[in-house]
């Protein structure tokens, strides 16, 4: 079955998919991208070793598509954010738009033309980012529930300490992911989605959060990083508070942050300063700087989570 054909007065789309070992649902994600409405992409597709039928998978449906839609390399084999990076950073990408891709999940069929829909108007030379809610779905593909709902416009303040948006729900335009190249593809960062969105929000670009789900994400034994919500989910936050993960993976993203220095708006340089200092400071002084910095978590409960972190000394 031959691809939708691409309407040239449409600004184009690069989706950026990474994979490994993916056999089980990467066709059905794969057909949620031909059933798109928004037709004028194209698919570059990461391969990281794969030993079962993935790469099969991908030249199959490469093959019902007409020549140049569909690209298929090697990845860099480390892990899904430096795969991501690895092809966000390409030298050779020419496009309007990027969208991160996860190999197990199920696109809406209007979820790129929505989210170029909203940052089609803002792109006017300013960093910009899509991100929306999802979609819970079981390995049947049963819905299972929605992700959390969040009110607030996720800023540096904000995501300097909280991941809100999936990369798998991404949409992001040239000026985004300049930033990316500027920070390298060897940084080595927790989460693609959550450095991005620092990176936007620190140097003066905009991260719009969807509250439509675009995405159904399929939660499975293999998750990279599974849903964040329910009992069992607060359950693991705190042992990976316990454990020290957070505080770790803050220090990871305060050293990519420093690459961005020369980037970032002088709000958002004043914010880091107070947060890089606020982590190294006895607990009154910590608590002073950490509010004088601004930052927030959502929900409102998750400032709770925020305060016990900062008192022990975990992020």
């Amino acid at each position: 079955m031959a691809g939708r054909l691409r309407s040239s007065a449409q600004p184009n789309v690069t989706v950026l998919l990474c994979t490994f070992n993916g056999e089980r649902f990467l066709e059905a994600q794969l057909e949620s991208l031909r059933q798109q409405t928004f037709t004028n992409w194209k698919l570059i597709a990461s391969d990281d070793g794969s030993s079962d039928r993935t790469r099969s998978i991908l030249e199959g449906f490469k093959a019902t598509l007409e020549p140049g839609r569909v690209e298929i390399v090697a990845g860099p084999g480390r892990d899904a954010p430096a795969n991501f990076l690895f092809l966000a950073c390409r030298e050779d990408l020419a496009s309007n738009y990027y969208a991160f891709c996860d190999q197990d999940d199920i696109w809406e069929s209007d979820k790129l033309a929505r989210a170029i829909g909203i940052l089609e108007p803002r792109n006017t030379g300013i960093p910009a980012v899509y991100g929306s809610r999802t979609r819970l779905i079981d390995t049947a593909g049963r819905v299972t529930g929605l992700s959390p709902l969040f009110s607030r416009a996720p800023t540096f303040r904000c995501t300097l300490v909280q991941s809100i948006i999936g990369g798998n729900t991404i949409v992001f335009n040239e000026d985004a992911r300049q930033l990316l190249v500027f920070g390298g593809a060897n940084v080595n960062v927790p989460s693609h989605d959550w450095w991005l969105c620092q990176a936007v929000s620190s140097c003066g670009g905009h991260v719009h959060y969807d509250p439509w789900p675009s995405v159904r994400y399929r939660q499975h034994g293999q998750n990279v990083m599974g849903t964040n919500i329910g009992f069992a989910a607060r359950m693991r936050r705190l042992r990976m508070l316990g454990e020290g993960r957070f505080r770790h993976w803050t220090s990871l993203n305060v050293a990519a942050l420093e690459r961005l220095r020369p980037r970032m708006t002088p709000e958002s340089l004043e914010v880091f300063e107070l947060f890089c200092k606020a982590r190294q400071r006895p607990l009154l002084q910590r608590l002073a700087l950490f509010a004088q910095a601004g930052l927030y978590r959502q929900p409102i409960s998750g400032n709770l989570g925020l305060a016990v972190a900062i008192a022990l000394r975990k992020i």
